[in-house]
């Protein structure tokens, strides 16, 4: 189960799981089980923006602490996705824009 990064993030990890790479990106927030159980779950778009799926225990401070996070970080976090998944940014549609397709907007 990959971390984005060793530390927490409004108390949370930010991680995926192996079964959910066939998704577009995304990050599950969770404090130390690490399981989707309770988690949060928030799809990347191109620009860094994030569309939250489920909120989990989460308050909504904590949830916009983390969404702004991952607006700062998600060009490093695509990079620790891409070795994972062939998938991409999530898309206007709701779907995968496909990795090979695509770069991190500047």
């Amino acid at each position: 189960m990959p971390k984005y990064y060793a530390y927490k993030v409004a108390g949370y990890f930010l991680y995926f799981t192996s079964k959910c790479i066939i998704e577009a990106m995304h990050a599950h927030a969770s404090d130390i089980k690490l399981t989707e159980r309770g988690s949060a779950k928030f799809f990347v778009k191109e620009d860094g923006g994030t569309v939250v799926q489920d909120q989990g225990v989460l308050n909504d401070r904590e949830v916009r602490k983390i969404q702004e996070f991952i607006k700062e970080h998600y060009k490093e976090m695509y990079l620790l996705w891409q070795q994972y998944s062939e998938e991409g940014f999530y898309g206007a549609d709701g779907q995968s824009v496909r990795a090979n397709q695509q770069e991190p907007r500047a």
